[in-house]
């Protein structure tokens, strides 16, 4: 029997009851192993209850993904350069941090052949698309909440906030990456990615992260 086949995944965050992660999850395992909602509002909890449950590995979401790289026994280098961790795995020497969130955003600004890309916002999935824009050696900006509301005009434009704010119904560009995929607001725009395409890629390329089935 393959070792990990007694473990438990899972998500921390808060809140996470609207979550798609555990769907996603058990699609791409066939329904193999469980995956459960670790919801409490505070880190220290929520880290608690992953170090001590049996669990293998968690996906982690707003608002603790820059605790969890801080927490965290080992950091990717995606992690140490963009300080933000959404999964983390229960290894022999420790706490392992990794960011899928980097992962999806390199191979969606890929296939889109994105010439050159402005971030908006620069929380942690925002800091992990401006880090995939350096690594595939692309002109980058990150903007602000505030820096946008006279608009924004470039080839690509990665938009990482909640919710709208004033400049962003003024955003001129080819594609358009959304972060959220709970309440978008920038639906319809030429070029839209939606936020459950970046959520399914880093799904996906997180899965083998999670089970030890892939490295980063």
């Amino acid at each position: 029997m393959n070792s990990t086949e007694r473990y438990r995944f899972g998500l921390i965050g808060y809140p996470i009851g609207h979550s798609q992660s555990p769907a996603l999850f058990k699609k791409e395992c066939g329904g193999r192993w469980e995956y459960d909602l670790l919801e409490f509002d505070n880190f220290e909890d929520s880290l608690k209850a992953f170090a001590d449950g049996p669990y293998k590995a968690v996906n982690v979401t707003a608002p603790y993904k820059t605790l969890a790289a801080e927490r965290a026994d080992i950091r990717s280098a995606a992690v140490e350069r963009i300080g933000a961790a959404n999964i983390l795995v229960k290894t022999p020497e420790g706490i392992a941090a990794y960011n899928s969130d980097f992962l999806a955003v390199r191979e969606l600004l890929e296939k889109a052949g994105a010439k050159s890309v402005t971030v908006i916002g620069l929380g942690g999935a925002g800091r992990a698309a401006l880090a995939a824009a350096e690594g595939l050696g692309l002109p980058v900006r990150g903007l602000h909440h505030n820096e946008i509301s006279e608009g924004v005009a470039d080839d690509t434009i990665i938009y990482t906030l909640p919710s709208a704010v004033p400049g962003c119904d003024r955003l001129d560009c080819r594609v358009i990456i959304e972060a959220n995929y709970k309440d978008p607001c920038l639906m319809g725009h030429n070029g839209y990615i939606s936020g459950f395409e970046w959520l399914h890629a880093q799904a996906v390329l997180g899965f083998g992260i999670l089970t030890g089935q892939s490295g980063e």
